[in-house]
């Protein structure tokens, strides 16, 4: 007899004069939902102190950098300068383009642009040296940034091979404080990546290794609306 027969026996033996038709016991709970029956008290803070916007912007930043990611800030004229730029710095040749990325965020000229395609495969999406994305929300108390598959991020895995990642957001429009606020916008039936810095990991002396399971060098563009 396996293991796993022996632990199935004694659960077997344990519900054996327990009614098929029993319901688990619903725990008291504070407040009812008409459709979910009890619900959670949510009487958390939603966050925590009390910041201006430009504030929370610069909270954003701080935060960002401290995870290692590099910050830039610019104009929403000057984004299409800062974002070229960023990509001649790295010497890319080619660049990652979601269908829907605002226009104004890539000058004319620069690395060749790779469409997202479904059919590319994971060896072809490596070799592209750089992508560039909007994202659906920032949050400046966790220094997370939060794509959620729209037309200006793209599906999720060319974020998560090519080695270097651009990420453009609108401030003030897409910074909030906390998480709290940032699932507010979110929508749960969509691909959310949680973002927080460049990708790493450390082994069991603590050194750090990055790029493992994602971009080695991750840059937030700030742009101000």
């Amino acid at each position: 007899m396996s293991s796993r027969e022996r632990v199935l026996g004694r659960v077997r033996r344990a519900l054996a004069d327990v009614p098929h038709d029993d319901a688990p016991p619903v725990p008291e709970r504070p407040g009812r939902d008409p459709q979910y029956g009890d619900a959670v008290a949510r009487d958390h803070l939603r966050e925590h102190g009390d910041r201006t916007v430009a504030r929370t912007v610069e909270l954003l930043a701080e935060n960002l950098a401290d995870y290692r990611a590099i910050v830039h800030r610019c104009a929403a004229g000057d984004a299409a300068a800062t974002v070229t730029g960023l990509l001649a710095a790295r010497g890319a040749r080619t660049v990652l383009v979601p269908p829907g990325l605002d226009p104004d965020w890539l000058a004319g000229s620069g690395p060749e642009r790779v469409p997202d395609r479904p059919e590319s495969t994971p060896h072809e999406l490596d070799r592209v040296d750089s992508v560039v994305t909007g994202c659906a929300v920032a949050i400046a108390e966790t220094g997370t940034i939060v794509l959620d598959g729209s037309p200006d991020q793209g599906r999720r895995r060319i974020t998560l091979v090519p080695d270097h990642h651009i990420c453009v957001v609108r401030v003030p429009g897409q910074v909030v404080a906390s998480v709290p606020q940032a699932l507010e916008r979110l929508d749960p039936a969509r691909p959310l990546t949680w973002i927080s810095g460049p990708s790493a990991t450390s082994d069991i002396e603590l050194d750090r290794v990055e790029g493992v399971h994602g971009p080695r060098t991750l840059e937030v563009v700030l742009v101000t609306e």
